[in-house]
C-alpha cells in the first residue's frame, strides 16, 4: 500500500489544481472585455453557477456615463431596471420565474448600452443570489476572490450620423461568438492538461511496476 502512496498523492494534487483552475473561472463577467468610447454596444453577462444551489437572481450596477436602453429577454427570467432621481438607469437585474440556473450550468444575460464618452476602464459591479439565500458579491479588486468585471474603453473617433440615427447597427455582431470561442478555447485547454497529465502519471506508474519486478 505504501508503494501506492506517492501515485494516490500525485492524483490528489493534480486534481486540487484543475479544480482551481474550474473555480478562477466561475466568475461573474461581462462581455466584451473592450469597446469604444461613445458607441453603442451590446454587452453579455455571463454567470456561472459555483456552489451546489441555483443561481435565481443576478444584479448588475451600471457604470458611470454607461446609458443602458434595450435589454434582450430571456426565457425563464422576468427583469427590471432600476432608475436614479435623474431618470436614468443605473442599474438591471433578472429574477427567475423557472428554477435558474443550476449547479454546473451557467447562463447569460445580455442588453445594448451606450459607452462613456471618454476613454478608460469601467468596472460592472453584480450581485448573484442562489436559492438558499446567499449573494456573491462581485465588486472586488481584480486580484480579489470576487472581483468586478472590467470593461477597458479605448477613445474614437465621433461617430457618424449614420450610426447615431441607427445605434443598432453598431452593435458588434461577433460579441457572443467571440465569448463562445473563448470558452470552449478555455475548457479544451483545460481537458488537454488533464490528459497529458493522466497519462504522464500512467507512464510512472507502469515504469515503477517494471522496476518492483
Amino acid at each position: 500500500m505504501r508503494k501506492y502512496a506517492k501515485w494516490i498523492a500525485a492524483l490528489l494534487f493534480a486534481f486540487s489544481v484543475l479544480t482551481n483552475v474550474v473555480v478562477a473561472e466561475a466568475h461573474v463577467t461581462v462581455w466584451p472585455k473592450q469597446s469604444t468610447a461613445g458607441t453603442w454596444e451590446k454587452y453579455t453577462v455571463r454567470v456561472p453557477v459555483e456552489k451546489n444551489v441555483n443561481t435565481t437572481k443576478v444584479r448588475v450596477e451600471f457604470p458611470k456615463g454607461v446609458e443602458v436602453h434595450s435589454v434582450m429577454p430571456v426565457p425563464g427570467w422576468e427583469y427590471e431596471f432600476e432608475k436614479g432621481k435623474d431618470g436614468k438607469t443605473t442599474a438591471l437585474s433578472w429574477k427567475a420565474t423557472n428554477g435558474g440556473i443550476k449547479p454546473n450550468e451557467f447562463a447569460e444575460f445580455s442588453f445594448v448600452a451606450e459607452n462613456p464618452k471618454q476613454a478608460g476602464a469601467i468596472a460592472w459591479r453584480a450581485e448573484q443570489s442562489y436559492a438558499d439565500g446567499s449573494v456573491v458579491y462581485w465588486t472586488g479588486a481584480p486580484d480579489s476572490d470576487t472581483p468586478a468585471s472590467v470593461t477597458s474603453i479605448t477613445a474614437s473617433a465621433r461617430p457618424t450620423n449614420e450610426s447615431a440615427q441607427h445605434p443598432a447597427s453598431t452593435v458588434t455582431p461577433k460579441t457572443n461568438a467571440a465569448s463562445a470561442s473563448v470558452s470552449k478555447l478555455n475548457f479544451l485547454s483545460l481537458g488537454l492538461a488533464g490528459l497529458a497529465l493522466l497519462l504522464s502519471l500512467i507512464s510512472l506508474f507502469r515504469k515503477q511496476q517494471n522496476t518492483n519486478e
